[in-house]
Order: structure tokens, then sequence, then C-alpha cells
């Protein structure tokens, strides 16, 4: 599984939201360790506003490569993108909950993305 990467960033762009696409390898370890193990540690850290915006399971892989199978997908906000780098690069993150995440998914992606006016 890859490691996450910390992007530079430019400071003060406001909130972002993160696309997460999982392929499970233990779910069970995934909602019932993980998430509570990241919530403890965004509390920990006086993180607020990190929200979770959807979650859904993957009906179907309409346009996507042979071997992209995901079972979920989960659309989470943070405050901005220092917030979730603050966060991912934590000690407590990297000694708490980044093992369950690493233990519960086979397969993740996670994109950063930026709402736009159109």
């Amino acid at each position: 599984m890859e490691e996450i990467k910390f992007p530079v960033i430019e400071a003060g762009q406001g909130p972002v939201v993160m696309l997460n696409l999982i392929g499970f390898k233990d779910k069970k370890v995934y909602f019932d360790e993980y998430i509570p193990a990241f919530g403890q540690v965004v509390k920990q850290l006086g993180i607020e506003g990190v929200n979770v915006k959807f979650v859904g399971e993957v009906a179907a892989n309409i346009i996507a490569g042979e071997n992209e199978q995901w079972d979920e997908v989960f659309l989470v906000e943070y405050p901005s993108a220092e917030a979730f780098m603050t966060i991912a690069s934590s000690e407590v993150y990297q000694m708490t909950a980044n093992p369950l995440r690493i233990a519960g998914t086979a397969e993740l992606k996670l994109i950063m993305t930026r709402q736009i006016a159109f």
C-alpha cells in the first residue's frame, strides 16, 4: 500500500474535501477500530470542522481500470489542507490510527479536492 504523500500546499485556501476510494482488507477493523482512533486523533489535536459528508457503497465501476475494484467511497471535509496535513503527519496519528488504516484497507486512494465556482 502506498504511503501518504505530503504535497507542498498554499496556506489559507479554505476547506478541502478528501475523496477516499477504499478496497477493504478487513472492513470491521476499518469501521470499529480505525474510524474511532482517527476521531480521537482529531480531538486530541484540537482540530475542529472535520466532517464526513458522504459514505457510499460502490454499486458498479462504470469507467475504471481493470484492477480498480473499490468497496466504498467516502467524502470527508477538512477545514483546510493544513488541517489534513497536520492530522496525517502527526506522531499520534502515525502511532495509533495509521496502523489500523493499513490493517483495514487492501487498496486506498486519497484525492484532495477544493470546490470550484462554475
